[in-house]
This record gives C-alpha cells, sequence and structure tokens, in this order.
C-alpha cells in the first residue's frame, strides 16, 4: 500500500510538471519575441539618429565639395547620400523577414558600388581638367563630417552583429570614418604641396574602399538570399 501511495504521488508530480511544461514555453517564446521586439526598436532609433546625420553632412559636404572643387568632398558627400538612403531602407526591413534584411543588404552594396565607381570616374576625370582644390574647406569639412560619423559609429557599434542587415549599416559607417581621415589628411597635404594631386588620389582611395565593400557586401547578401530561399522550398513528401 505504501508502494502504490507513493507511486501515486510520483505520477502525480510527473503530470502536473507535464501541464507547466506549455506554460513555461509559451512564456520563453513571449519572452524572446518581446526581446526581439524591443532589439528592433533600439534599432530603428539609431537608424532614424544616423539617417538624419548623413542626409544633413550629405547637402553640406557637397556643396562644399562643388566650391572647393574637390574630388574628395564629392565623393564622401555622395556616400553620405548613398548611406541615408540604405539607412531609410534599413529601418523598413527591421521587422521583416531575412529575405528583406538580405535585399536591403544588397541595396547597400549596389548603392556602394555605383558610387565607387561615380567617384573613381570623377577623380578620373580630375586628371584631365586640373587640380585647383580650396585645401581650407577640405580640412574644415573633413572635420565636421569626421566629427558626425564618429557619432554614428558610436551608435551603431553595438548592433553591428545584430543581423546583416546592421552590421553591412555598420560597415558603411566604418567606411565613412575611413574616408573623413582621407579627406583631412589629403586637405593638409594639399595645402603643405600647393597642389591638388593629393585630392584625386584620396578621393581614387575612396572609390577603391567603396568597391571593395561593395563586393563583400554584395556576395554575403546574395549568399543569404540564396540560403532563404532554399530553406522556402518545401521539403517532399517520401511515402
Amino acid at each position: 500500500m505504501l508502494v502504490g501511495l507513493v507511486n501515486v504521488v510520483t505520477i502525480s508530480g510527473t503530470i502536473d510538471d507535464w501541464d507547466r511544461a506549455p506554460a513555461m514555453a509559451d512564456s520563453c517564446c513571449e519572452n524572446k519575441s518581446g526581446e526581439l521586439a524591443e532589439l528592433r526598436d533600439r534599432q530603428r532609433r539609431v537608424l532614424w539618429i544616423v539617417l538624419a546625420i548623413n542626409a544633413v553632412l550629405f547637402v553640406v559636404e557637397f556643396g562644399v565639395g562643388w566650391v572647393a572643387r574637390s574630388t574628395a568632398l564629392l565623393g564622401d558627400s555622395l556616400d553620405m547620400l548613398g548611406d541615408a538612403l540604405v539607412y531609410a531602407f534599413s529601418i523598413w526591413v527591421l521587422h521583416r523577414g531575412p529575405r528583406w534584411r538580405a535585399r536591403a543588404s544588397l541595396s547597400k552594396g549596389l548603392a556602394q558600388l555605383g558610387f565607387g565607381l561615380l567617384v573613381l570616374g570623377q577623380a578620373l576625370s580630375k586628371l584631365v581638367t586640373g587640380f585647383d582644390v580650396d585645401a581650407g574647406a577640405m580640412g574644415w569639412m573633413g572635420a565636421v563630417a569626421l566629427a558626425g560619423n564618429a557619432y554614428c559609429f558610436f551608435l551603431l557599434w553595438s548592433h553591428r552583429s545584430d543581423d546583416l542587415n546592421m552590421q553591412s549599416t555598420w560597415l558603411c559607417s566604418r567606411n565613412d570614418l575611413i574616408a573623413n581621415s582621407g579627406v583631412l589628411v589629403a586637405a593638409a597635404l594639399v595645402a603643405l604641396l600647393g597642389t591638388g594631386i593629393p585630392d584625386v588620389v584620396v578621393g581614387l582611395g575612396i572609390a577603391v574602399l567603396f568597391l571593395r565593400t561593395a563586393v563583400q557586401v554584395i556576395s554575403a547578401s546574395r549568399a543569404e538570399l540564396s540560403a532563404a530561399d532554399s530553406s522556402a522550398i518545401p521539403t517532399p513528401v517520401t511515402r
């Protein structure tokens, strides 16, 4: 009789555990969903900030670059425009699936490719038209752009490993810092040497950086799109 009582208690405890298991699983799923929603909200806030900064910097830097006749500033400003556009696309796909996030990343890679080719063409044309550049305007504008992009980089740092969408966004910000630093170096060399050749050299360097990153991002995006398409194909039922 004692053995039977123990068995009843054991079985009862097991049944209670089974009853609690679905509730625990539901609670876990709800927690994960809440954490994901909170992460997406944080990502959205960061992307809106960096979008606004890049849009403002594009307008200012493009105007200064045009007046200063600086290939490096024009190239850097076009990168700002490209970043602002792809940040907007990144916000749009935040709550969509992996396929849409991969498409957003692919758009960034294509934008980088297009702007890289554009800056490359502008730098090469400078070899024909001449090298007259305003080093002072290059210097102060490069410093302002560097400060703005450093803040963007700081905001995106904690999200660089969230997913491919945020990783490619962080890579764009990293490239901005490199390009801004190049503009400052070019401005110093133009003032020191009295020639605009360093401006063209840095412009070419920015173009190469765009093209290299574009190849990396496009390759990773295509791989993720391919994986998403493969997972969407239903597995045939064997009989």
